[in-house]
Formats: structure tokens, C-alpha cells, sequence
């Protein structure tokens, strides 16, 4: 099976989430470029949690011009998203991109991937990151490699250090090359600067999210009450997984027995994930196992975090809950919200291009090199740019090939500290209303209820919306509540995590919800941009699916992190409906009355960076 069949297979993994997310970039076409070098070698390795599970990692190994002994140069290690490889066009682009400036690169292909041996083990430290760790030795000149097209060994002693063993070394690289750099650095306090892009910070949350009853830790998106799985994304997951390892049975037939090419544990826990629809203790000690979130504090590591708006994989929250963390504990870190992600993987223009001449020649690009730069080569003088930047697509600037590299930093807000407070609220009012005004709250109520069968709410199929398929967003009539503002006389910019509180009547689920996850209602809260003729937009396909512990209880929802701009004449709708195209449904009908009261008021509030006005 050639590696375009298994795109077009696994669309959303391997032409989006298994990335091509960093970008456009052209495969290198020959191994002698002017400027470096590319040698084509074989890493053994030791990794489990015994350290006796020999895996040969397969990377490519870029030497810029004028690299010795006594010249040294500071080093660059990736790898690539989930069911690519050291071969992706985006990797060989980084690997140019970075040698051209000056740094040894090592780019390879993650355990279970491309040509390495071993199964994947979802960027697991023991496994991944000790991996990760025994490849950098080759930077560090402490571990001999093969070279592939000679069979000879070969030994690195041209890369910069801090002292004998210990290289000048930073890691970059996006979705599941953005954690495996969390699993290097806690195995090895070696690497000096870390740039992931678009990952997880609690892989539970990423396939199974609840986005009520969070758990306040500072450091992770964890909830009490187990979440809802995303069912399409979860399919194409472990899909994409699977047909890598046929692809390259030839490499290492072992990875295809049992579970195939996932470790044996990862297959039932997948299995029961869709058919439960909320994950089970196996599936949080593997997700615990692969997330930054469970050892945080061992990240020391000074930290740009790179999280995509459209990305309903891998949502801004995941960022922000590490970045927080992060931060919390003293660790440098800074964040920037790009605009593509999972969900529509081609940069606005100019933001990021590794098939222009430089990585200068784009705005993350040149964070990404400022980056390195100070972190890694040591330049003092390179910015390390600001706490906190996002991007707005209704900012207009020039996108024409020659200018757009420059022009796009109007795009993007630029910002000390990373702040978005709440700083308006519309109440839910009646049975359809959203008001500014807390005394002007109507009683009233809204009904709704989950239709038994299929799903009757779409708001995306999974990995595909905005390329293979184009569908409108829609709810089917008696299946979801709606409550909607008064239009905007001036437009309103939202930068952040909207909240919502609601308080539920939900008798059935009341009486179910003792008996566990399968008995507690599910519901799925979005907020909608609606244009004068009625039309809706659902900002990047994000929706918040809620499974509600205790519906006797006010119900707290933190919503979709979003950068949009709600224009002047459009108004703002909340939506709360019973199931969602790609999420797992209510194992049960479930009627809902949403209640609305001064007493008891049933709140959305909004992060803008201006007023709200009507």
C-alpha cells in the first residue's frame, strides 16, 4: 500500500493531523545541498521501562557547511506528527530550514513509524522519550550510528556544548512530534529549548473531553466526571496507526502482531472508548502514561508553546492548561495562538512558509529561529518575543507573496501577559433570549431531547471538514435549546474561553446518572456568530461536549478557546443540544429543561478585548 493510499485512507491524520501541519514544505530531493549536508543513518536503542527493548531508529542527519571539531554548531532535534515520518516534506523542510542556519539537525522517524522498529507507544517517556534521549547522544558525540547507505559507523563531534556529553540542543516539531519533546525533556535534562506545536497537554481530554467540572489543578484539562468520546477523531487515530504499520511491515514485522502496531494494551482500550463512548481506568492510565499533564513538573525547560485555533483535536485549552503550569512552577514559557491546526492545516499568509528561502521569511518562523537562537546558540540578543500572541482573521494586510512574510505581524495581537478575563455577560432570558441586563432576565424555560438512533446535530466530520467535505452546521428541531442576543451595534472581538452556567431540569438523568457514566446526560454547548439573515458560524467547528455528574447541580462549562470577531448587525446565540455528528451520544433518551431565572440565572460570559454593545 503506498503511502498516498494511506493519505487518502486516513484523510484527517495523515494529510492534517498526522501533519503536514507545519506548514507546506517540498521534500529535499538530493543529499548534497548547497550549505549542508544530509546523511541518511540508523540509531540503536534501548528504550521500556527496563531499558532492554532494542529499537533502530531510522533519522536523517544535516550538517551545515563548515562544521568540525574545532567549528561547532549548535543542533536542532524532530520528528514528525502521528503516521508520517523522517521523510515528510515538513520534516526535510525543517531540517533545511535550520541548516541553512547554521545548526546541526536530527530529524527521525518515531518508534512504530517510517522506518524504526517498535510499536507505538503514544510518546510514553519509557519508551519515546528514552528513544529520544539515546538519539540525541549522537548529537552529543556518546553514541555511534550507522550510516545507511554505506554501513559504515560514524560518530558526531561538531556540535556545540556546555560540556562534554551535553550538546546545545533544542526540539521542535508539531502534534505528536510537539509532546515527544515533553518526553525527552523529562528523561533528559539535556535539551535546552523545547517549540511544540499543535499537541496535547492530557490525551484523555483530546479524545475524551469534558469541558464541565474541571478540575482546578493549573496544570491539565482533567475533570471529575469522565468525558465524551470523539468518536471520529478516535477512528482515525488508531486507523492511521494501523495502516502505518502495514506500510512498513517490511521494517519490523513484529509490529504488526497482536495489536497491530500499537502496544497490545492500546487496542481493546480503543475498542471500549467508542463502544462506552467515555473512557475507562485503562484508557486513563494509558493517556496518563502520554501526557505532559501527569509529570509537568519535571519539564525545566524554557518553552514556546505553538497551539492552532483550528484544531478541534488538540484545542487551545490544552495549551493554555500547560502553559499555566508551566509558568506556575517558574519555568519560562510563552505562547502563540497560529492560526491553523488539525482542523485546516494551511497557514494565512506569510504566517508560516517553509518553502520560502529562509525561515526569515515568516512571522513563525522567525519566532521559531529567535527561539533557538537564544535558547540554544545563545544569543542574547535574539528576541524571545512576546508572553503571549494570537492571530485575527479580520485583520486585512498585504498577502501578496513578496510582502505577506512582514505584513501578517498586523494580523497577529501581541501581548505582555497572557490575560482573558471575563469581561461581559449576557444572561439566558425566557425561552430564547440572551439579555446584557441581569434584572432584565425573564423566567422561563427551554425543552429539548435527544432523538434515539443517530446523532441529529452536525458541526464537522473529523479531519476532513474544510477539505474533502464542506457541510453547514445544523441542529434538528426539538433536539437542542437556543438563546439569542439582541444584534451588536458595534462589532465585538472574543480572545479566549467563553464560560457558561446553566442550571438543568433532567429527569431521567437524574435518576440514572447513580449508575455511572452511562446513565449521566450528555449535551453539547456551542456559542454561534449568527448573520443578519439568520446564517450560522460556528467558529472553527468547536463545540464544548459536556457529560454532567449531577444535573441537580448548577452545571459550569468552559467553552471552545476562540479569536473571532463578532460583527456590527450579527448576534450571538448559545446552543445547547443533545448530540453532535462526531461525539458519542446519550445511551438513553434524556429530556432537558434549561431554566432561566433572576434567582438562578443561567450566565454566558465572554473574554473581549473591547465592550459589548447593543
Amino acid at each position: 500500500m503506498t503511502r498516498r493510499r494511506t493519505a487518502a485512507l486516513t484523510a484527517g491524520l495523515t494529510a492534517t493531523a498526522g501533519l503536514a501541519l507545519l506548514g507546506p514544505g517540498t521534500p529535499a530531493t538530493a543529499d548534497d545541498t548547497p550549505g549542508y549536508s544530509v546523511r541518511h543513518i540508523t540509531v540503536d536503542t534501548l528504550v521500556g521501562p527496563n531499558g532492554d527493548q532494542p529499537c533502530a531508529v531510522t533519522a536523517d542527519l544535516y550538517t551545515p557547511d563548515g562544521a568540525s571539531a574545532r567549528h561547532r554548531k549548535p543542533a536542532i532535534l524532530t520528528t514528525h506528527g502521528f503516521g508520517g515520518s523522517k521523510d515528510d516534506g515538513n520534516q526535510t523542510a525543517i531540517g533545511q530550514g535550520f541548516a541553512q542556519e547554521g545548526y546541526v539537525v536530527l530529524s527521525y522517524s518515531g518508534l512504530g513509524f517510517g522506518g524504526s522498529e517498535c510499536k507505538i507507544r503514544l510518546d510514553d517517556p519509557a519508551w519515546d522519550g528514552k528513544a529520544g534521549s539515546q538519539v540525541l547522544d549522537v548529537l552529543a558525540g556518546a553514541r555511534s550510528f550507522t550510516d545507511e547507505d554505506t554501513g559504515a559507523a560514524g560518530r558526531v563531534d561538531y556540535v556545540a556544548r556546555e560540556r562534554k556529553g551535553d550538546p546545545k540542543v533544542g526540539m521542535i516539531g508539531g502534534s505528536y512530534g510537539g509532546q515527544i519533546q515533553y518526553a525527552v525533556a523529562m528523561q533528559d535534562p539535556r535539551v535546552d529549548a523545547l517549540i511544540p506545536i499543535i499537541t496535547w497537554n492530557d490525551l484523555e481530554y483530546s479524545l475524551a473531553p469534558n469541558n464541565a467540572d474541571q478540575v482546578a489543578t493549573g496544570r491539565s484539562v482533567d475533570t471529575r466526571t469522565p468525558g465524551v468520546a470523539k468518536k471520529q477523531w478516535v477512528d482515525l487515530f488508531f486507523a492511521g496507526g494501523i495502516i502505518d504499520g502495514v506500510d512498513d511491515a517490511q521494517v519490523d514485522p513484529g509490529r504488526n502482531v497482536g495489536c497491530p502496531n500499537f502496544a497490545d494494551e492500546v487496542c481493546p482500550t480503543a475498542l471500549k472508548l467508542n463502544t462506552l463512548g467515555y473512557p475507562d481506568a485503562d484508557m486513563s492510565a494509558i493517556a496518563a502514561r502520554s501526557s505532559v499533564a501527569s509529570y509537568l513538573s519535571r519539564i525545566n525547560v524554557s518553552t514556546l508553546l505553538v497551539q492552532g485555533q483550528k484544531d478541534t483535536l488538540f484545542n487551545l485549552q490544552e495549551a493554555v492548561a500547560t502553559f499555566k503550569g508551566l509558568r506556575r512552577q517558574g519555568t519560562e514559557a510563552r505562547m502563540v495562538w497560529q492560526s491553523w491546526g488539525h482542523s485546516g492545516s494551511t497557514p494565512a499568509p506569510g504566517e508560516l512558509d517553509f518553502d520560502a528561502p529562509s525561515l526569515r521569511d515568516s512571522y513563525l518562523g522567525r519566532r521559531f529561529l529567535a527561539w533557538m537562537d537564544h535558547h540554544v546558540r545563545g544569543d542574547e540578543d535574539a528576541p524571545v518575543g512576546p508572553r503571549f500572541a494570537y492571530f485575527r482573521d479580520w485583520v486585512r494586510y498585504d498577502t501578496s507573496p513578496a510582502a505577506a512574510g512582514t505584513a501578517v505581524e498586523k494580523a497577529y495581537a501581541e501581548k505582555r501577559r497572557f490575560r482573558t478575563p471575563m469581561s461581559a455577560s449576557l444572561y439566558l432570558s425566557g425561552k430564547d433570549g440572551l439579555t446584557p441586563t441581569a434584572d432584565a432576565v425573564e423566567a422561563g424555560s427551554a425543552s429539548y431531547a435527544n432523538a434515539p438512533g443517530a446523532p441529529t446535530s452536525y458541526s464537522e466530520t473529523s479531519g476532513l471538514e474544510g477539505g474533502q467535505v464542506n457541510n453547514p452546521v445544523s441542529d434538528a428541531p426539538g433536539t437542542f435549546a437556543a438563546f439569542t442576543s439582541a444584534p451588536l451595534a458595534k462589532g465585538a472581538s472574543i480572545v479566549g474561553s467563553p464560560r457558561l452556567t446553566l442550571h438543568l431540569d433532567a429527569p431521567v438523568a437524574a435518576q440514572s446518572q447513580a449508575g455511572g457514566p452511562g446513565g449521566q446526560l450528555i449535551l453539547f454547548a456551542k456559542v454561534y456568530d449568527l448573520a443578519p439573515d439568520g446564517t450560522p458560524t460556528l467558529k472553527n467547528r468547536l463545540v464544548s461536549p459536556v457529560r454532567v455528574g449531577d444535573v441537580t447541580e448548577p452545571v459550569r462549562v468552559e467553552l471552545p478557546g476562540i479569536v473571532h470577531r463578532v460583527r456590527k448587525g450579527h448576534r450571538i446565540q448559545v446552543v445547547l443540544a443533545a448530540s453532535d455528528w462526531a461525539y458519542a451520544d446519550n445511551a438513553l433518551v434524556q429530556p432537558v429543561t434549561v431554566t432561566t431565572s433572576k434567582e438562578e440565572p443561567s450566565v454566558l460570559r465572554l473574554p473581549l478585548t473591547g465592550d459589548l454593545v447593543f
